[in-house]
């Protein structure tokens, strides 16, 4: 059974940093097919803001190029969402996913596997 945990997130004043964490179980091989960050604000669709595939290409929404990086451990099965220069409209509650039989195309596309989530939260 597949499960990932997020954790590394937090409030922070605007221009701040964090790191999120994903940790994948219950499945070797996770970081070697998609892997992604999505976030959710209350009454709004949940969007990708940034995916990296099998090879670790990377593939950002347009608001977070620039300031996100999104990483992977594959010897650790292990997901991250670096984010700098935070603004107040980051703040979402964020979730990891992956989609282990798919290695590329990772960005705008179904996943199957998914954390529960962890706050950011942005003041100004």
């Amino acid at each position: 059974q597949v499960r990932l945990v997020e954790s590394g997130g937090g409030s922070v004043q605007a221009g701040g940093s964090l790191r999120l964490s994903c940790q994948a179980s219950g499945y070797q091989y996770a970081a070697a097919g998609c892997m992604g960050w999505f976030r959710q604000v209350p009454g709004k669709e949940r969007e990708q803001i940034a995916a990296i595939d099998s090879e670790g290409s990377l593939s950002y929404e347009d608001s977070v190029r620039g300031r996100f990086t999104i990483s992977k451990d594959k010897a650790k099965n292990a997901l991250y969402l670096q984010m700098v220069s935070l603004k107040p409209e980051d703040t979402a509650m964020y979730y990891c996913a992956i989609e282990p039989d798919r290695r590329f195309g990772c960005y705008k596309s179904e996943y199957n596997y998914w954390g529960q989530g962890t706050q950011v939260t942005v003041s100004s």
